[in-house]
């Protein structure tokens, strides 16, 4: 990766990149369409039109050859609606202010930069000074004094320069910049402000380098950074030039170089000094060549293909992802203490964008240690729980810390679940559970219990889906489950309901009330009724229990035996009673598997549904009934042409 022949090679560009759109605005009268034609005709125009149509450059103006179109803009009021336009259609953005008039200068940063958050138009920016050659400032202000305290107010902008259309000032560098700006952005991979790297940026270049470092050895040889140029620009470095390239590390990081080679810390300096010199180009190759895109994440055509499957299907890792992640959790378990800490995982991320359990739904979906550390269980589940909900980011993740089987085989697609109902029973390793219930019944306390939390009085409500996620321990001789529990609270239901595959990813419902209220057991039989009906609408049907929580409290006088006449006459078990408070969950948590593994059992039946069956079996019996009358029918008349045969032949 020698300084000077790095980008040699030719650069590389995303490959959905057909154009880049440039937008000229800015006040009137600042040379926006005098600097375009200046560029096209390669000469200064004396009579401009008020705003040129759409421009094209020539495709070979600039070393990417990719075609660049330039739209010029009109600030009249008049014409806001077309700026507006044409401003949100901008791949790149350039202001234009002129050098000998301040006052439009000073508008850029109090109406161009704001109206452009306004439009929420989201693209880079260049500032650029027109009529350089009419400035009269003897002794001026350097262009960086003068725009450091608008570039620090507004970090949308990428650069900025002074030109001449007269004079034939950098013109032509105007739209190079812009243009650059679009295919080799900044902001994505330096903070110009702390002048370092972004995070995002260290993290891919540190899965690049380890993808490089094939001895493992923590530095790249000669041989490998040979093979590393040739990869990326496409021509191999000299001997002269590798020793170069470590000499300049060496001087200024002296941890940059081992006897080994060129180390992490070497590598990344070398991409710091190639963009502070300008060179974003060569990063921006060495992130593409190996799947990057402008977020600094792995590229579509590097990730699995979208996933086809029925709203009733989930997804799951194979034995052969397990047993990789299994690998992982060894490999960065540095003190072999069985767990991985904070630390260890942030360092198991560390190739990654980011880390992928730091938000809802994963954050606490888990079990955590005392030292809030994950354990191979609670690991293995928070892959499990992020594979059944995103599955095509969880193989990613999988990728950025350096799974490198086909992607494919990273995951199955589970059967039907209406399939299962149908053979009564399901093979699947993970179960998704619907956690239903009104208010204070104990469904988070359910769910905090489940993943190893103490109880606590402090009732706190919850606005969102929450997610708990934990291995289910079998009886010997089985396959441990994964179970994961879904809490939906009580004001989102009605909502659910209103979508059709509401109820499809659900493998069994249970319905939790407060043992204790007979309010409680009133709603979550209302909900039970409600999530029933539903599932007989659509044909999502699924096994439900009853929960009874605060089994420690007195037992309300009417809620024991309506629920027991409600399970009855719907068909399905009798209410469980738990305390999370005194840790008594009367296997609850075993039920729940084995409802799920059995389908077809602990489905309820609505009034409603019972008697759209018993209509249906009348329905059936009628055409049974019809369909035997006809053919008697036609055995009765057959009978009767042989007889007339016989009788005319007998005649």
């Amino acid at each position: 990766m020698a300084g000077g022949g790095a980008g040699t090679g030719g650069t590389t560009v995303p490959g959905d990149r057909t154009g880049v759109r440039i937008v000229v605005a800015g006040d009137k009268s600042t040379g926006k369409s005098s600097l375009i034609v200046s560029v096209v005709a390669d000469s200064f125009p004396t009579n401009v039109p008020p705003v040129l149509p759409p421009t094209k450059l020539p495709d070979d103006i600039y070393a990417d050859r990719v075609p660049i179109t330039i739209i010029d803009t009109s600030s009249s009021l008049e014409n806001r609606g077309r700026l507006a336009e044409e401003l949100k259609r901008a791949d790149v953005v350039v202001l234009t202010y002129a050098c000998d008039q301040p006052a439009t200068l000073d508008r850029l940063g109090t109406f161009w930069l704001p109206e452009l958050r306004r439009l929420e138009v989201n693209v880079p920016v260049l500032l650029v000074g027109c009529k350089l050659d009419l400035r009269e400032d003897e002794h001026p202000l350097s262009l960086e004094m003068i725009m450091s305290p608008i570039m620090q107010q507004f970090r949308e902008i990428e650069s900025c320069l002074e030109c001449s259309a007269k004079k034939h000032i950098q013109t032509s560098e105007v739209f190079y910049y812009a243009q650059k700006a679009v295919l080799h952005p900044t902001g994505p991979l330096f903070d110009q402000e702390a002048q370092t790297l972004r995070p995002r940026c260290v993290r891919a270049l540190k899965r690049i380098f380890i993808l490089c470092d094939h001895d493992r050895d923590g530095a790249l040889s000669d041989d490998e950074l040979n093979d590393f140029q040739v990869k990326c620009f496409n021509a191999p470095l000299q001997p002269s030039e590798i020793v170069s390239v470590k000499r300049v590390v060496q001087e200024k990081l002296p941890e940059g170089v081992n006897g080994h080679g060129l180390t992490l810390s070497g590598f990344l300096f070398l991409h710091a000094l190639f963009i502070e010199r300008g060179r974003l180009e060569t990063t921006w190759t060495v992130l593409r060549k190996f799947g990057y895109n402008n977020e600094i994440r792995l590229s579509d055509d590097h990730l699995l293909a979208p996933i086809k499957r029925t709203p009733d299907q989930s997804v799951e890792l194979t034995n052969e992802a397990t047993d990789f992640l299994r690998g992982i959790f060894l490999l960065y378990d540095i003190d072999g203490d069985g767990t991985l800490r904070p630390a260890e995982l942030e360092d198991l991320f560390s190739t990654a964008p980011e880390s992928p359990w730091d938000e809802v739904p994963y954050v606490d979906a888990s079990e955590k240690t005392a030292l809030g550390g994950l354990t191979i269980e609670g690991f293995l589940s928070k892959w499990a729980l992020m594979t059944l909900l995103d599955p095509r980011r969880s193989v990613e993740y999988l990728t950025y810390i350096g799974y490198d089987g086909d992607l494919s085989s990273a995951i199955r697609i589970t059967r039907r679940r209406r399939l299962d109902q149908k053979k009564q029973q399901s093979d699947r390793n993970v179960y998704q559970c619907f956690v239903f219930g009104p208010k204070m019944a104990g469904k988070s306390a359910l769910l905090n219990s489940f993943i190893g939390r103490p109880f606590t009085d402090v009732y706190t409500s919850t606005s969102k889906e929450r997610y708990a996620v934990n291995f289910v321990n079998q009886h010997r001789g089985t396959t441990n489950k994964i179970l994961v529990l879904k809490e939906i609270p009580e004001d989102d239901v009605k909502d659910l309901l209103h979508k059709k595959d509401a109820l499809a990813d659900c493998d069994i419902a249970v319905f939790v009330h407060d043992s204790s209220d007979g309010s409680s057991w009133n709603r979550a039989k209302e909900l039970l009724v409600d999530v029933a009906s539903h599932g007989e609408a659509t044909g999502y049907e699924m096994p439900c229990l009853i929960v009874a929580t605060k089994d420690d409290l007195d037992p309300s006088p009417t809620q024991i035996q309506d629920s027991t006449r409600v399970s009855q006459d719907m068909g399905i078990k009798a209410p469980m009673p738990i305390s999370t408070k005194l840790g008594d969950l009367n296997n609850i948590i075993q039920s729940i598997i084995k409802a799920a593994e059995q389908p077809h059992l602990s489905i309820p039946e609505t009034e409603k549904g019972r008697s759209r069956k018993q209509y249906d079996k009348l329905v059936n019996r009628s055409l049974i009934f019809m369909s035997v009358g006809v053919a008697v029918g036609i055995v009765g008349l057959a009978a009767y042409r042989v007889y007339a045969s016989r009788k005319n032949t007998s005649g």
